[in-house]
């Protein structure tokens, strides 16, 4: 409910006009002996999410950001994004605290949104797993401001090669530029999980790990990115604010990265 209540904060401060909201099942869901809690309810979600991005594709050309909710909502707008260009020409820069990247075998949990890039790069229990032009591949895939990965991730990034950036090698953006210019993609959809921050700059995340970005930082890197490639989309997701006066709190640093995200000729 806490993610709930932070996406209606969002949604509270954007233009009515320019927002579409997904309904999402109230069910718990079922996991159908496949390890992932509630994926019948999560198939479901991304179901409905898709064909509200292809609908307001159809009608518009502008960016579309995704505001979550948890990780797994973004399932969709990646794979849009995605399948929407040239195979490789999307990178994905993935800020986050966390990489995202179990498997139902490894994950610790058994919750989707430690499992949804894995899923975007084809590796999931079926309907979840991205497939044909949908699907990424590692060397298009950036993990920035990352510090907490569980063995198995941290064994896939390394088998994988997949790139990653500490929030060390985030204080200026020169090396997020890099590595992006290393995909080869003439794109980028850039997803933002809150937690990438440092908790001390936003306290309205589940999962805060210590020693993460600030705010000019991250807002530098976007316009960064943005400023050498063309935005194939994005995503704000995670935030979890425990009252209306925390929300209230930490509204001004998240809608300075949604204009980060939005501005016009960055």
């Amino acid at each position: 409910m806490q993610l709930l209540d932070g996406a209606t904060a969002i949604a509270g401060d954007l233009p009515a006009s320019a927002t579409t909201t997904v309904d999402v099942p109230m069910e718990a869901g079922e996991s159908l002996g496949t390890g992932v809690h509630r994926l019948s309810s999560i198939a479901a979600i991304r179901d409905r999410a898709l064909a509200a991005l292809t609908e307001l594709s159809a009608i518009g050309d502008g960016t579309i950001v995704t505001i979550g909710g948890d990780c797994g909502a973004e399932l969709a707008s990646v794979e849009h994004a995605v399948a929407s260009r040239e195979q490789g020409s999307v990178a994905l820069v993935w800020l986050d605290a966390h990489a995202d990247l179990n498997t139902p075998e490894t994950s610790p949990s058994g919750a989707f949104h430690g499992m949804v890039l894995r899923a975007l790069l084809g590796e999931a229990p079926e309907p979840l797993a991205a497939t044909g032009s949908a699907k990424l591949s590692p060397q298009t895939v950036v993990l920035a401001g990352t510090r907490e990965l569980d063995d198995g991730e941290a064994t896939y990034v390394d088998e994988a090669g997949i790139r990653m950036l500490s929030p060390d090698r985030l204080h200026t953006t020169d090396s997020l530029v890099s590595a992006v210019e290393a995909t080869g993609a003439t794109a980028v959809y850039v997803h933002v999980d809150l937690d990438v921050l440092d908790p001390g700059s936003v306290s309205g995340v589940q999962f805060p790990e210590p020693f993460g970005l600030t705010p000019d930082e991250l807002v530098a890197a976007i316009l960064a990115v943005r400023g050498r490639f063309a935005l194939a989309g994005a995503g704000i997701m995670e935030f979890a604010p425990r009252s209306p006066d925390a929300a209230s709190d930490d509204l001004p640093v998240i809608l300075r990265i949604l204009g980060a995200l939005t501005k016009q000729n960055p």
